[in-house]
C-alpha cells in the first residue's frame, strides 16, 4: 500500500499563486524516481480531469487549460512533487488530487486538497 499525502491548497485571489505538494512518506529516492506522478482536479458538478504529470524520466505534460501557468516538478532532496500554479483563475477552483502510478502499474490517490480562487 502506498500512502499519498498532499498539501498546499487554500484560498487565493485571481491572478495569485499557490504551490501544491505531493509525497509518499519514507519513500526512497530510487522508488520516487520510478513512479509517475500526476495531478488531477475535480470541480463541483464536473468530472475529474487531468492537470499535469511528470514521468519517471522527468518529462512533463499538461492539460491545455493550465499550460504556461502551472509547472510540475520533482525535488529529489525532499522526494516531493510540486505543482506550482500561477496566474490562477476562478475556473481553477477545484479539489486537486495527487495520483501515483508505480513501476508495476498500481495506482494510488491522495485525499485531495481544496484550491479556491476568488474573482
Amino acid at each position: 500500500q502506498v500512502h499519498v499525502v498532499e498539501s498546499g491548497g487554500g484560498l487565493v485571489q485571481a491572478g495569485g499563486s499557490l504551490r501544491l505538494s505531493c509525497t509518499v512518506p519514507r519513500i526512497i529516492l530510487s522508488t520516487f524516481w520510478s513512479y509517475t506522478w500526476k495531478w488531477y482536479r475535480q470541480a463541483p458538478g464536473n468530472q475529474r480531469e487531468f492537470v499535469a504529470g511528470v514521468m519517471p524520466g522527468g518529462s512533463t505534460n499538461y492539460a491545455d487549460s493550465v499550460k504556461d501557468r502551472f509547472t510540475i516538478s520533482k525535488n529529489n532532496n525532499k522526494k516531493t512533487v510540486y505543482l506550482q500554479m500561477n496566474s490562477l483563475k476562478p475556473e481553477d477552483t477545484a479539489i486537486y488530487t495527487c495520483n501515483v502510478n508505480t513501476d508495476v502499474g498500481a495506482d494510488y490517490w491522495g485525499q485531495g486538497t481544496q484550491v479556491t480562487v476568488s474573482s
